[in-house]
């Protein structure tokens, strides 16, 4: 038989210590507020190499040519007057590097490509400035392949005085790229706006045809707005129709009781959040959500082993079969939890950005929910009923009219 282990007696000093972590999460939400991403506050993310220009390509002529890169070849678009539609493709695999794609491309009548190296490098590390115009002109658009020995704080120096900016560097040394966060001041400020401060403030500093945007995206104030209101809204309705479902299969005290562990379990998150300034975006956020459906699972698992034990069990009060019970499934919680952690840590480990965040709000959120299906909603559920009657292992509100189920038969007498 197995051994039943007080659980009861730690409920009161684990609500206590709860407690205290969930007022510091408020006094922090107060004091330093929350690090809302790109997703939930207006502004610009960008993502920018530093590079020195391989090669360039110029156009003389009355057709329109326009230079697309894809991932296995240099497309050349040419339309217009003067010229047969008809577009140019020159395989990375055929042209295996940059003296080979430029031979090739100054075939083209009106077309001019003039190296600036030696032109050994992969023509598959070609890439180009997404933030100016493909179509070809007599002013040269630069072709790139590596990027220049540049460390993340020389760019944030360059970044120096723009307000609210943050820099992260992504990716390895021979293809680092920086992203760029830089929220919008105003209503006035356009995804140009901050665009054109951050070019400006980069090309100062390292040289404008240096600077290669990869990816540019701009949150305009209505539309992050809009996202935090619905995200507060979904996260609301989730845990309404939890309690009802809960409410259904049990007793409104239990369903009260597994709420409670589940705001719990937010809440802690919140703090977590909170005071190690983790950026909360939409991925943080599918976490949080993501821990909601597991600690309900667990709390769970629980509650119906207690629903089970209730007409089976006689005790003299009812935190003696809420031990029982807890004691009965406490390897399934540890078990379930520790093998899901294995996963989730793998994941803090291995990965980056904000994969990383997510397995790190995770495994706050897992160690929380085992914790909270345990002290938090157990303790709830123990000062609800602590004038519960140990009537054959009924309380005493679920007598009716036709008796008291019999703990032994199981049958109403």
């Amino acid at each position: 038989m197995k051994n039943t282990i007080h659980f009861s007696k730690k409920f009161l000093p684990c609500a206590i210590v709860s407690i205290l972590i969930i007022i510091s999460g408020i006094i922090g939400l107060a004091v330093r507020g929350i690090n809302f991403g790109i997703d939930f506050k207006p502004g610009l993310i960008e993502e920018i190499r530093i590079a020195p220009a391989a090669a360039e390509i110029v156009y003389n002529g009355s057709a329109k040519v326009t230079v697309d890169i894809v991932n296995d070849r240099l497309d050349l678009v040419i339309s217009g007057t003067g010229a047969e539609n008809e577009t140019k493709s020159y395989m990375f695999s055929q042209y295996q590097n940059f003296s080979d794609i430029a031979a090739a491309v100054n075939e083209v009548a009106g077309v001019k490509v003039t190296l600036n190296t030696d032109g050994s490098e992969p023509a598959a590390d070609m890439f180009v400035n997404s933030a100016v115009s493909r179509q070809l002109s007599t002013e040269p658009l630069y072709l790139y392949a590596q990027n220049a020995d540049v460390p993340v704080d020389d760019v944030r120096n360059a970044l120096d005085g723009v307000h609210g900016v943050t820099v992260k560097a992504l990716g390895g040394d021979e293809n680092t790229s920086f992203q760029i966060r830089m929220p919008a001041a105003s209503d006035a400020d356009s995804g140009d706006v901050l665009q054109k401060t951050v070019i400006e403030k980069l090309g100062d500093k390292f040289g404008a045809e240096k600077i290669v945007v990869i990816k540019t995206d701009f949150i305009g104030s209505s539309f992050s707005k809009s996202l935090a209101q619905k995200s507060i809204g979904l996260l609301f309705v989730t845990i309404a129709l939890i309690w009802v479902y809960a409410a259904i299969r049990f007793h409104w005290d239990f369903a009260l009781g597994s709420v409670i562990a589940l705001l719990h379990d937010v809440m802690i998150m919140l703090t977590f959040i909170v005071w190690t300034q983790m950026e909360f975006t939409t991925t943080v956020l599918a976490a949080v959500l993501t821990i909601v459906g597991y600690s309900i699972n667990a709390t769970v698992v629980i509650l119906d082993r207690v629903r089970y034990n209730l007409p089976l069990i006689k005790v003299s009060n009812f935190n003696e079969l809420l031990d029982k019970s807890l004691s009965d499934t406490l390897g399934r919680s540890i078990i379930t939890t520790v093998t899901t952690l294995f996963a989730v840590v793998s994941l803090f480990i291995f990965t980056t950005g904000s994969i990383k965040d997510f397995s790190l709000a995770l495994i706050v959120g897992l160690i929380s929910g085992c914790y909270s299906s345990i002290f938090i909603s157990g303790g709830f559920i123990s000062l609800l009923r602590r004038n519960w009657k140990p009537e054959f292992g009924i309380h005493h509100s679920e007598k009716t009219e036709k008796g008291v189920l019999n703990m032994n038969t199981g049958v109403n007498v």
